[in-house]
């Protein structure tokens, strides 16, 4: 606990957002390694209500680590309105820094503390699979096309400085989540990964990405699907069309109608 309460060196205090909706297979895996790799941040389990017990396993892991907290939602609301509310959960208990990572095992817990030890000089670090270094281990070759083709795009319609603007294993500061005008957002999935990285280059903030190691996720099932990708080119486009606007046009229209 003394080392929880110090915080993380450069940083200060910690909070590790892990969003789930019928994770009850890696859930317990996913905390306890995290709480190895990085003994001096908490993790907030933001559960959407599971019907396959997540809450249930994440409150029994509450229950016997004081840095381990469960935030209980009414129901599926997707990823997006579940790291918006992680992140006003942090803000309320005075963390400094919010972490983002997945539950299916696939965002290494191992690599947190690289990307900590680069937020020290940081904003935003964004754990990267297209930088050197990085490694994507056991995806299908349509997986890795459908990434690197859409973060090539939405880097191109952006003008954004980001090799992976869809990865989810991030860290922000408080500091610059209240510079990204949270109130706006209003997407989900690949898209609000994306959303994110755009308000971060808008904002002006300094973003960092670090490489890290990714897996295919080897329990439970993928919440991918044609819907998802299908709304992130749209948003992407249509944000890259608004971007382009004169400052005049854009007046008024910065929320997602």
């Amino acid at each position: 606990m003394g080392e929880a309460a110090g915080g993380q060196p450069g940083v200060g205090r910690v909070l590790v957002v892990v969003p789930t909706y019928n994770e009850a297979d890696n859930i317990a895996d996913v905390v306890a390694r995290v709480r190895r790799a990085a003994p001096a941040v908490d993790v907030l389990v933001a559960d959407d209500n599971s019907p396959d017990g997540t809450g249930t396993l994440a409150e029994a892991m509450a229950g016997t680590d004081a840095q381990v907290h469960v935030l209980h939602r009414p129901g599926k609301q997707g990823l997006g309105a579940a790291y918006l509310a992680g992140f006003g959960w942090a803000r309320q208990h005075g963390y400094d820094a919010v972490v983002e990572m997945d539950a299916d095992g696939s965002h290494a817990p191992e690599d947190l503390p690289a990307l900590l030890a680069a937020a020290r000089d940081a904003d935003v670090v964004i754990g990267s699979r297209w930088v050197s270094g990085a490694r994507v281990v056991n995806w299908p070759w349509r997986r890795l096309l459908l990434s690197r083709c859409g973060n090539l795009y939405a880097r191109m319609a952006l003008g954004m400085p980001v090799s992976d603007a869809t990865g989810g294993f991030r860290v922000y500061r408080l500091s610059a989540l209240r510079a990204m005008r949270l109130e706006s957002v209003c997407s989900q999935g690949y898209s609000f990964q994306v959303e994110l990285s755009r308000l971060a280059h808008r904002a002006g903030v300094r973003i960092v990405e670090v490489p890290i190691t990714f897996a295919e996720r080897e329990r439970g099932a993928s919440k991918m699907s044609p819907l998802i990708v299908a709304e992130a080119l749209w948003r992407i486009t249509t944000w890259g069309l608004r971007d382009r606007r004169p400052a005049r046009w854009r007046r008024g229209h910065d929320r997602w109608p």
